[in-house]
């Protein structure tokens, strides 16, 4: 597991609708450690490997995270904004945020005070950022309407193993469904293998439904995050007990298909990688709920990396659990079949 790679990644804005940076990075690094490797229109990255094998498999990353978008300034300078994906408006008083204009990244300060900090139904449209600007027309010269913004933050290490940072939501999908190919190329995989690192997951889902809709895939799974019920995350009564440190999460849903988690299963047991289970008594919130339904219908299964404190500007991982689902996902490749029946009897 490149280490490296993914803190690199992270150093990286990419809200959703502005992910072309963080995209190329992802095109440049994986020449030559694939077959194929391509953008689309909708700036989808995919990497590629058997791509004439008649039975295809997509793992699915999003590139993209929450953040603002600037919707207007002030007459003294202050950026007005509005949020992109599912924000904790509450979370950004305070904060320094980097705004991302068509001149580079510029540095801004989250207006707080006493009545501020005391508002609990604060909205994105009350937020100011403050970058210096004298008046309306110093702020215009620099930042334009639509400029988008997040936390001004790194990733850091944190004891056991554990890392902490900005939008490991879902940038941890993207980094582990690009080393699962390389690794399934070592280990044979002779299906067609498609890693794409997805667009507009946060808020529209067009990525995911474009990639899929290109690719045409037999199967596919879909690689996100989910919140543990070890520490401020969410009732185990609602979901399931989901703690750091014990392994990838495989999802109980009604649009998850049953065959492919039961061979994510075995693949997970083959090898020694302990697996947790979450349910869904509906939908997943993921890509995986879009590319199931393009074309004739994709079956899908949903593999997630537990995550403290998502959608915050420092939500919390173990590299451990990363690297265990980069293993299951080479394994589960290298694994499948071109006479694969999916079909439940």
């Amino acid at each position: 597991m490149d280490k490296a790679f993914l803190f690199d990644l992270l150093s990286v804005g990419s809200v959703s609708g502005n992910e072309a940076e963080l995209e190329k990075k992802i095109y440049d690094r994986m020449q030559g450690r694939a077959d194929q490797v391509s953008v689309d229109e909708m700036g989808n990255v995919t990497a590629m490997l058997n791509p004439s094998a008649p039975f295809t498999v997509l793992l699915a990353g999003h590139a993209d995270e929450i953040g603002l978008m600037v919707t207007a300034v002030g007459s003294d300078g202050t950026l007005m904004v509005t949020g992109v994906g599912g924000i904790y408006v509450t979370g950004y008083p305070g904060q320094k945020v980097r705004i991302y204009t068509k001149g580079g990244v510029l540095y801004g300060a989250v207006a707080n005070s006493r009545e501020i900090a005391k508002n609990r139904e604060l909205k994105a449209s009350d937020l100011r950022i403050d970058i210096g600007a004298k008046d309306r027309e110093d702020a215009l010269r620099h930042v334009a309407l639509g400029d988008t913004v997040t936390f001004d933050t790194d990733v850091r290490e944190l004891l056991n193993g554990r890392i902490t940072g900005r939008a490991l939501d879902d940038r941890l999908g993207a980094f582990i469904v690009m080393e699962a190919l390389e690794k399934a190329r070592q280990k044979g995989a002779s299906v067609g293998c498609c890693a794409v690192a997805t667009t507009g997951e946060e808020t529209t889902g067009s990525g995911a439904y474009a990639a899929a809709s290109r690719l045409r895939p037999n199967a596919a799974i879909a690689v996100d995050v989910t919140w543990t019920s070890d520490n401020c995350g969410i009732s185990e009564a609602q979901t399931g007990e989901i703690a750091l440190g014990k392994g990838p999460v495989l999802c109980n849903s009604p649009s998850i298909h049953k065959k492919l988690n039961a061979r994510l299963r075995a693949c997970a047991e083959r090898i020694g990688i302990p697996v947790q289970t979450e349910a869904a008594g509906g939908g997943t919130a993921t890509d995986g709920d879009t590319m199931h339904m393009t074309g004739i219908g994709v079956p899908f299964a949903l593999v997630s990396i537990p995550l403290r404190y998502m959608h915050n500007p420092a939500e919390v991982a173990s590299l451990e659990d990363v690297r265990q689902c980069i293993d299951l996902l080479a394994e589960f490749l290298a694994d499948c079949t071109p006479d694969m029946d999916l079909k439940p009897f």
